[in-house]
């Protein structure tokens, strides 16, 4: 599936997406990532929702997000309601959705200077 948003050149934008992983700018990304508009982190220890607690997103809570959306995967898959509540609690909005469309709407924000990172499970 190929992405087409490029308003902002310089920012880390996803320009593909297929079972081979992603792609965010020039860069092929092959296992869990977390990315924002400057910042990627490549290799996150995320492999399920059921690994995920607020310590796995330690990389992503210092991006300072408003909206931080999780990519579950091929299907969307629910973290543990206490997440909803500790970033609520931040001030963080979170949207869960499949990996997909996580990384359709991450395109979308950032090119809507909105201050947004994808925490993105990938098999």
């Amino acid at each position: 599936m190929r992405f087409t948003l490029d308003r902002h050149p310089s920012a880390n934008l996803i320009s593909h997406l297929g079972p081979d992983g992603i792609r965010i700018g020039a860069l092929a990304v092959t296992s869990s990532c977390i990315v924002s508009a400057f910042e990627l982190v490549c290799d996150w220890p995320v492999h399920t929702v059921q690994g995920l607690d607020r310590d796995a997103l330690v990389p992503a809570l210092a991006m300072s997000p408003e909206i931080l959306i999780l990519g579950t995967g091929e299907r969307i898959q629910f973290p543990a309601s206490a997440l909803y509540a500790e970033l609520a609690s931040r001030g963080i909005g979170l949207e869960v959705m499949d990996t997909a469309a996580a990384c359709r709407t991450y395109n979308v924000l950032v090119n809507e200077d909105r201050p947004v990172v994808a925490a993105l499970i990938l098999p």
